[in-house]
């Protein structure tokens, strides 16, 4: 056998050999380049939320700088006006005592008591939720069968449109009288199931925040394409049928639209309501301390307007998502 011979199955095993170490690192080198491709998405993920975070960081800790330089050089008559440190003071206080009342509460039904001490400040809040609640689930029930009859009927439109738009306007202090008058008359008993406060509270919430509902459901009802209506027409679909099937889908997000809109101004009409009808929520809460007049009790009031900010916040951003949830069914 000759020397050709033997070279030529060493150079074939060589490549044999060569091949696999090929493969390997191409696969390598791609995993390299995922990880290296992942890290990128990382790192420009991470930039994209500091572009988005830092504005607002920036703004809030400027805002609460100036805050507590400039709060000491404001006088009142009840002194000084509460910098960001007397303000979380009085926050912790306040916890303080919600867990003190729920120690006095605990005890008093493990002796087989009523606990009768005056609300604490959780509790006035979640009266103040549960105020705007009825209030704004009140309102949606009345506006949004109005306002899908207004949308589409236009003769009924114009006959509540000069109505709308002169009660539209009228403040929550104008509605409380008469609202405390007509609740007054029609409550009698002695041992009511709601408080007459609380009903008056929720109806002067409601009579305040209906108004954007059934605009922007009279809107959204009218807006709908007329070609779909003519096709319910030709398919003999009944009012009830068309207001179900095309309607009521198609302006679900202008309802919702109203409703967040509602909700906001009900959060805000609450207070000034709470404040005159002597409910036991925050608007109470805050004219108590006013009342009060103790060196605690414009940090209190400031915790309270802290508070109904964010609540308010959160109840926007609540509606926001169903808005958003609403729009994605119909898209769908």
């Amino acid at each position: 056998m000759s020397a050709a011979a033997l070279r030529k199955p060493d150079m074939e095993g060589s490549d044999a050999i060569a091949a696999p170490a090929d493969a390997a690192a191409v696969t390598a080198a791609a995993e390299a380049a995922q990880v290296s491709a992942k890290s990128a998405e990382r790192l420009a993920a991470a930039r994209r939320l500091l572009d988005a975070a830092w504005p607002p960081v920036v703004g809030i800790f400027a805002f609460v700088g100036l805050w507590a330089v400039l709060a000491p050089q404001v006088d009142t008559s009840l002194g000084t006006l509460p910098g960001p440190g007397d303000v979380w003071a009085a926050f912790v206080g306040l916890m303080e005592e919600y867990g003190a009342a729920r120690e006095n509460a605990a005890a008093a039904a493990a002796a087989g008591q009523m606990y009768s001490g005056s609300p604490t400040f959780l509790d006035q809040i979640v009266t103040s939720l549960q105020t705007v609640a009825m209030g704004f689930a009140l309102a949606t029930v009345f506006a949004v069968p109005l306002g899908l009859i207004a949308g589409m009927s236009k003769r009924f439109n114009a006959a509540i449109n000069p109505l709308v738009q002169v009660m539209r306007p009228i403040s929550p202090l104008a509605w409380l009288p008469i609202v405390t008058m007509v609740v007054s008359a029609s409550i009698t008993s002695p041992d009511p199931a709601l408080p007459k406060a609380f009903v008056i509270s929720a109806i002067v919430v409601m009579m305040c925040s209906l108004w954007p509902t059934l605009i922007n459901t009279a809107i959204g009802t009218a807006s709908i394409d007329k070609d779909l209506l003519n096709v319910g027409r030709v398919l003999k679909l009944g009012w009830f049928a068309q207001l179900r099937r095309l309607v009521l889908p198609s302006a679900l997000p202008y309802i919702f639209t109203g409703m967040r809109l509602s909700l906001g101004v009900g959060w805000m009409v609450l207070i000034a309501a709470e404040m005159l009808a002597q409910n036991p929520g925050l608007g109470k809460f805050v004219w108590d301390e006013f009342q009060n007049g103790s060196s605690q009790s414009l940090a209190r009031i400031m915790v309270a307007v802290v508070v109904i900010g964010l609540i308010g916040v959160g109840l926007d951003r609540i509606m926001m998502a169903l808005q958003a949830l609403a729009s994605k069914n119909r898209t769908v």
